[in-house]
């Protein structure tokens, strides 16, 4: 058993079916998985029922700490309301706690003002959907430059504006919190941790990008270990959950192997 609270998201091992999944995080002294929607031939996009995939965790004995994600959840509109509907019902079903709210990233509403009401917007109107559930929602800032959300301190302004300390947390991500370079950090506001991390010392930060990061080893420029340190020496406490992308880390024969040696080399730095 890991010493850490350590969770896996799915998009570690994208091509195992759900199942294969939980069984691979059990494996590994793992309780706790993020299961996604954007991932092809697999649950939820295959139209798998959620009480097929509750009785999977419950088999496997893990725990689905979130469903990722809710795309362009700032954008809200009619298509954005029914798409919160059935991602907040399936959570429900399926026995989720959380869902994460992803922002717009294409370079559209970014200009101040706009963006902040624009969280507003649908804070406020998610809020209710996800009491009623019982669900928390997971707002989720990205480092990019394009995005529409870059920080947690508006975020977190966001939901205090709307009296959301009980229904959302905001999700620390250290590639995101090293791409936004935003020093400030909101403990008792993180609702989970992302980590991943990132090798290739020649692609600056601005050009960085999802199919860069990795696994975390000793040759991370993100500083996760000084990052994980901060967030727990601050009162953090919950999980901190693998999310690599790179097809290298897709690719990998012995995904098991892999993050077991990224597990124990971050608790031994830790």
């Amino acid at each position: 058993m890991t010493t850490l609270p350590f969770a896996l998201n799915h998009m570690t091992t994208p091509a195992l079916s759900v199942g294969a999944f939980f069984a691979l995080a059990r494996s590994l002294g793992m309780t706790s998985v993020e299961i996604r929607n954007d991932l092809t031939g697999n649950a939820i996009l295959d139209g798998s029922p959620a009480a097929e995939v509750a009785a999977l965790a419950v088999e496997h004995g893990v725990t689905i700490i979130s469903i990722n994600a809710l795309q362009r959840f700032n954008e809200w509109n009619e298509t954005r309301a029914a798409e919160a509907a059935h991602l907040i019902s399936y959570a429900r079903d399926c026995g989720a706690k959380a869902l994460v709210l992803v922002p717009v990233n294409d370079g559209s509403g970014q200009a101040d003002g706009e963006r902040q009401a624009n969280l507003k917007q649908a804070l406020k109107a998610l809020k209710p959907m996800l009491d009623a559930a019982g669900i928390i929602g997971l707002v989720e800032p990205l480092g990019f430059e394009i995005c529409s959300l870059r920080s947690k301190t508006e975020a977190v302004d966001g939901i205090q504006a709307v009296d959301g300390e009980a229904t959302f947390r905001v999700v620390h991500d250290t590639f995101h919190h090293h791409l936004a370079g935003e020093p400030a950090i909101y403990p008792e506001m993180t609702g989970l941790v992302h980590i991943s991390g990132v090798t290739d010392r020649s692609v600056a930060i601005a050009d960085l990008r999802d199919s860069h990061r990795v696994l975390v080893d000793e040759n991370d420029t993100l500083d996760n270990i000084g990052q994980i340190r901060h967030l727990r020496a601050a009162g953090y406490s919950g999980p901190f959950s693998f999310e690599p992308f790179a097809d290298e880390v897709h690719g990998l024969t012995d995904p098991a192997t892999a993050i077991k040696s990224s597990t124990a080399y971050v608790e031994a730095h830790v």
